[in-house]
């Protein structure tokens, strides 16, 4: 007779689920959090420092920047930031802290007399949390400590306290601080990195790694499953667990022969392999997929430029060429512009008349290139000249 009283059970099986990186703003008593955590910032670093792509992504960047160093009107301008440091090398942590995180830090020591800046010193910026606004506004310090947690105190002893630069307030806060952000709507207090919104993506290619190095060190996971029939006790079943990894697990062995002796036909392990459902071809679509994501995030239009050769691309120097100087003047030139601004007005504390550059190539659509200086200003010096010659013989009235 059927029962009818059986009944059949659907359940939902809940799928596991990769929230978005939070770099929301929330206020923490006086001071402003970057996101619940509070550790943004070094959730940037944690992928600069596990993604290969992007990696080369922010290096190619923060060098291309870098350039071949800061030029000046007058050469002794630059020779020295603090007691240890010039202000080349100063500028290389500006330009890689300015790329990946959005923004930078530095922090101003007025001399003992009040009468110039004495010394400028590189904070990290994933270091520093801002002082809540006024009611006009402003930001009038920071807070600097090197292991924020999410209810970290601002009367704790590594947190320290730096008010924003201002010269009126040199004699009472000689050590004040300099902080420059890109804007983003929505926030108020953090910038965001330009490539925020490949986050996940970057995160995926760190997945991919992760995922491809645990299959080889763990050799038979993906590969066999070997079922036994011995009906063994827990001591039993853990002692051939024990002796497959010791013989046959890891990278050491793989391609290794699988021996075994039972004491009858009856006992003998099942061995089967496991399909793979072509995943070998998924994951090199999703691996393709991600790289390009990235790319375009950092907006790298030829993956070339870094020294990546896609199977079956045809492209050549003249596809490199042409990237470059696209990158060249939208990419880099503003980002070196904004950052030379920033560094004159610090410098012209001390020298007024100061004029900073960054040494650059120009590459031109035949390959050839010359050494050029790239200032703060929209033209170089030498298209300067080139538009007043132009402009000879027909002046300005």
């Amino acid at each position: 007779m059927k029962d009818t009283n059986k009944k059949i059970h659907f359940k939902k099986v809940e799928r596991f689920s990769t929230p978005w990186a939070d770099f929301k703003e929330r206020k923490h008593g006086d001071y402003v959090k970057s996101g619940d955590d509070n550790r943004f910032p070094n959730y940037l670093i944690d992928l600069y420092n596990k993604s290969s792509i992007h990696a080369a992504c922010v290096n190619a960047i923060s060098e291309a920047i870098i350039g071949g160093g800061l030029t000046a009107n007058e050469d002794f301008y630059l020779d020295k930031a603090n007691k240890y440091e010039t202000w080349n090398e100063l500028y290389e942590k500006v330009a890689l802290d300015f790329y990946l995180h959005g923004g930078f830090a530095i922090e101003v020591i007025w001399s003992m007399d009040r009468s110039r800046i004495a010394e400028y010193y590189h904070i990290d910026f994933s270091n520093i949390r801002p002082a809540e606004k006024d009611h006009r506004g402003k930001i009038h310090g920071y807070y600097i400590c090197d292991n924020w947690k999410a209810y970290t105190k601002i009367d704790d002893d590594d947190v320290t306290y730096l008010p924003t630069l201002d010269e009126h307030n040199k004699e009472e806060q000689p050590s004040q601080i300099y902080v420059s952000k890109n804007y983003r709507p929505g926030q108020q207090y953090f910038p965001l990195p330009v490539y925020n919104g490949a986050l996940k993506v970057v995160e995926l290619d760190t997945a991919i790694d992760n995922f491809h190095v645990n299959n080889i060190n763990n050799g038979l996971a993906p590969s066999l499953a070997i079922t036994t029939f011995m009906n063994g006790s827990d001591d039993d079943v853990q002692a051939v667990e024990a002796m497959l990894k010791a013989n046959y697990g890891g990278t050491d062995n793989a391609g290794s022969l699988v021996y075994m002796d039972v004491d009858s036909p009856e006992n003998a392990p099942k061995i089967e392999p496991i399909p793979q459902n072509g995943a070998d071809g998924y994951y090199q679509s999703i691996n393709d997929l991600s790289m390009q994501k990235i790319l375009t995030a950092h907006r790298i239009t030829s993956p070339m430029m870094l020294g990546i050769k896609e199977s079956g691309q045809l492209g050549g120097r003249d596809e490199v060429i042409d990237a470059f100087l696209l990158f060249q003047n939208t990419v880099i030139a503003p980002y070196q512009q904004d950052l030379l601004k920033c560094l004159e007005s610090l410098i012209s504390y001390n020298y007024p008349d100061v004029v900073l550059g960054v040494e650059t190539k120009k590459l031109f659509d035949d390959g050839t290139e010359e050494e050029e200086v790239i200032t703060s200003v929209e033209t170089t010096d030498q298209e300067d000249a080139d538009m007043q010659e132009d402009n000879t013989d027909n002046p300005i009235l």
